[in-house]
């Protein structure tokens, strides 16, 4: 299984290296000095890492035969693109690979469907949950112990309990109507 990790930003200095979004939760595993990464477009690729370091807060990576800032240029908006074994398992106890998240159904603790897990959005503060509902529309779900209560892989779900207004805003608007439709 393939799986997106990384995504080429802007050439650091004059010696090739470049900086990256990191799109995984393992940086130190899967962008490592040694790693060979398949890339989108296949034509810029396979790239393997010859260094990597953190320099204010960013990631840089210098690949293998990229020794200038002209070569490392040529690389940006590459995606680099791991190997991972479908069988592989986090190192915690209830942590997840993004490929064993994605398509999930996603339902209340009441059993409300709620839709699917299309994509997980990794922001600095925390991750998200993209869930697709069955009218096409989107919903950001926090990926937080006090709302996703539940990863059940065998079932292929998560079960939340949403704060209010969290997946459906309209029910919170209607109930501080009242019946005749004024604001409360």
């Amino acid at each position: 299984m393939q799986l997106v990790v990384a995504r080429v930003g802007r050439a650091h200095g004059i010696k090739g290296e470049v900086t990256v979004e990191v799109r995984t939760d393992e940086p130190e595993l899967r962008l490592a000095p040694g790693a060979v990464l398949a890339t989108d477009p296949a034509s810029a690729g396979p790239l393997t890492i010859e260094t990597g370091r953190v320099h204010s807060g960013r990631l840089l990576l210098r690949f293998e035969g990229v020794r200038d800032r002209n070569g490392a240029e040529a690389l940006r908006n590459i995606l680099l693109i791991a190997e991972i074994d479908p069988e592989e398992l986090p190192e915690g106890e209830d942590e997840y690979y993004d490929h064993q998240l994605i398509d999930l159904d996603v339902v209340t603790k009441d059993g409300v469907e709620v839709g699917r897990i299309t994509e997980i959005s990794h922001l600095p503060s925390q991750d998200l949950f993209i869930v697709e509902r069955p009218d096409g529309t989107e919903v950001m779900i926090p990926f937080v112990e006090e709302i996703v209560t539940e990863i059940d892989l065998e079932e292929q779900r998560a079960v939340i309990d949403p704060p209010p207004g969290l997946i459906d805003e309209r029910a919170e608007v209607a109930s501080t109507r009242d019946a005749s439709g004024d604001e409360a």
